[in-house]
């Protein structure tokens, strides 16, 4: 695709982020979880401090995709990682090199960052996404398990 152009986000570009992650939610059946707003994420990914960080994919001047990360770190190696917390492509756009791309892009980033590793999550139902990650070089640990604390459980373990 000659005309897909990468770049970081900008402030401007906040709502039609948000839009997109919408969509993501959408696509993933979690339409209800999103609960956040466009303040919040311009004001994470662009504040200080800086939480966050967002690459765009645009093609033909419209907004097509983008991949969302942070910093993680593996006390292992010793070395930062970085985090992918969601890659996400328009289905009209998909299976045309945007989210390879994208996850290219990234890996160069954490190289030239002198990051350790790449990491993700993936939703076990996503085979599509599964074997793209695959495809890509990934390795997917089923050995291991996400732990999550929220809402009302998080304020009570703070409290102990």
């Amino acid at each position: 695709m000659t005309d897909l152009i990468l770049r970081f986000a900008e402030p401007a570009d906040s709502n039609v982020l948000f839009q997109l992650i919408k969509q993501l939610a959408e696509y993933e059946k979690l339409s209800h979880a999103v609960t956040g707003d466009v303040a919040a994420l311009q004001e994470h990914l662009f504040g200080s401090p800086k939480y966050i960080e967002a690459i765009l994919a645009e093609y033909q001047g419209q907004a097509v995709g983008f991949a969302l990360f942070f910093y993680n770190y593996s006390t292992f190696l010793t070395k930062p990682g970085i985090y992918l917390e969601d890659l996400f492509v328009l289905p009209d756009y998909r299976r045309q090199g945007i989210g390879k791309a994208l996850l290219t892009k990234l890996a160069q980033i954490a190289v030239e960052r002198n990051c350790g590793r790449l990491e993700w999550s993936v939703l076990d139902w996503n085979e599509p996404a599964q074997a793209f990650y695959r495809s890509m070089g990934a390795s997917i640990l089923d050995d291991w398990r996400i732990c999550r604390v929220t809402g009302e459980n998080l304020t009570i373990l703070a409290a102990k």
